[in-house]
């Protein structure tokens, strides 16, 4: 078997569900999709920076051993964002300085890494991200920016940045990230990719944390295709042991949602940031109206959602305490297990300028803005109670921003800390919920400039997004749309 039996260009635009099928058909071996996205990895990555950690002899390795595990995605190859989704052995930095300069390692795979494992996947590298995952762009200072491959000049977006980026420059089929903020769904817009966001629990933070910032992080992968994004969840969903609680288990596999009839929905959509008086940029208002408009045309209810209770004050009263508390604790939680302290100084500005602040907030402080923030999910989750089975809203309020406009040394911390706000606006709010959302690719703005569109489902019904996803998928695709700089 060799390469030659796919057109290399063509290998590199297929779903992992098709590389997976040329595997299993015995067209393709392990090891030839591998050196594949090796070779694709090493002549794209000097201008886009998106791998930072190269595991290339791993993965050789493991793709020629003959002992890759029978799972759904035998062979393919993919790549880990480099924070919480630990590979034994590995490096691990989180974006930050002073783990990259203490080369510090992971002694063991998170379960969410073995369950990759199970699947088959094969793991080429780690990706960038901002450091410690806090901002809306990926530009950390321990490892320089990785560009957008729609416009060199451009954001990938963050936190999944380098991950969204290999995805859509066609390096890998799928990449691992994780959403605290928006951080799967921005890039997924930013790069022109599917990114979901499943229910909170719906997947595990084990063995080390049950929960991470609280309860608003949320793990899972950026792919270019909803049957992808399906079948991965299922072989990584589901509880592990001492989870302190976990999402209503499915009705049946997801990836039997994908082409199923959702049904006529009632979907109502907002283009304003909440909290905001003004709409979202043009192209980002552009994007919901053409997919209202496509939504509409294929026998959906679709009308304006005020959806006020996503304006409620609270969750932004709350967010500077708890996120400087949580940015304190980071601090303090390496610190620990580096055996060495860790100084506000040792992060960038505006990290250092959140973990500075974190210190002086009470254990009542933490505890109060934690009941805003579930009390003011309560309010927001209620409006799928009353008549809503989907939200449309843009996935972020602007286009792809320029490279430097929101890096670490750009401004002053507290503009960096408006500026980051400003992006999860239509993000936040649901991992406050923990209610599955998706971001698709179904426009592009002015420029060319991929713009998402997100989708919002009632906590639990990730089957119902992906029903509705893999409808627009189909009604409008995507696959054919490539990047200006891309394999």
């Amino acid at each position: 078997m060799t390469e030659s039996s796919v057109p290399g260009e063509e290998l590199a635009w297929l779903d992992a569900t098709a590389q997976a099928d040329l595997v299993r058909r015995g067209v393709l071996s392990p090891t030839e999709l591998v050196e594949a996205a090796i070779e694709r990895i090493e002549r794209l990555n000097g201008k886009l920076n998106a791998v930072i950690t190269p595991l290339y002899e791993k993965a050789r390795a493991e793709a020629a051993a003959g002992t890759l595990p029978d799972g759904p995605f035998r062979g393919v190859p993919m790549l880990l964002k480099d924070i919480l989704c630990d590979s034994a052995g590995d490096p691990a930095y989180g974006g930050m300085r002073a783990l990259r300069d203490r080369d510090w390692r992971a002694a063991e795979d998170s379960t969410l890494a073995a369950r990759f494992r199970s699947a088959g996947f094969v793991f080429c590298g780690r990706t960038n991200l901002p450091e410690l995952a806090t901002s809306v762009t990926t530009e950390p200072l321990a490892h320089g920016a990785t560009r957008n491959p729609w416009d060199l000049t451009r954001s990938p977006g963050g936190s999944s940045g380098g991950s969204a980026a290999a995805v859509a420059s066609g390096m890998v089929p799928v990449a691992h990230g994780n959403d605290m903020a928006g951080s799967i769904r921005m890039p997924a817009s930013a790069c022109g990719v599917v990114g979901l966001k499943p229910t909170r629990a719906r997947t595990t933070l084990g063995p080390r944390y049950g929960e991470y910032w609280g309860a608003v992080t949320h793990e899972h992968v950026l792919t270019r295709s909803v049957r992808d994004t399906a079948a991965v969840l299922d072989v990584t969903a589901g509880m592990a042991a001492g989870d302190p609680y976990t999402a209503p288990p499915p009705a049946r596999p997801y990836r039997e949602e994908v082409g199923a009839d959702p049904g006529a929905l009632r979907i109502g959509f907002r283009w304003t940031p909440p909290g905001a008086t003004e709409p979202a940029h043009q192209d980002c208002v552009a994007a919901v109206e053409h997919t209202a408009r496509l939504l509409e045309s294929l026998g959906h209810h679709v009308a304006p959602a005020p959806a006020a209770a996503l304006d409620s004050p609270a969750m932004a009263e709350a967010l500077p305490t708890l996120f400087a508390a949580i940015l304190a604790w980071e601090l303090d939680q390496w610190s620990q297990r580096l055996g060495e302290r860790l100084e506000p100084a040792d992060l960038e500005p505006m990290n250092g300028f959140l973990a500075e602040t974190g210190r002086s907030v009470t254990a009542s402080q933490w505890l109060s803005g934690i009941q805003a923030w579930q009390q003011w999910a309560r309010g927001v989750a209620g409006l799928w109670e009353d008549g809503l089975d989907i939200l449309l809203t843009p996935t972020l309020p602007n286009p792809p921003l320029p490279l430097g406009e929101l890096a670490p040394d750009a401004k002053d911390p507290a503009e960096l800390v408006a500026g980051v706000a400003q992006g999860i606006a239509f993000t936040l709010p649901f991992n406050v919920t923990g209610q599955p959302a998706v971001s698709l690719p179904l426009y592009h703005g002015s420029d060319g400039l991929p713009i998402g569109v997100q989708l919002v489902a009632a906590y639990g019904r990730e089957d119902l997004l992906i029903r509705l996803a893999s409808q627009l998928e189909q009604a409008a695709p995507w696959s054919d749309r490539r990047p200006a700089f891309s394999a």
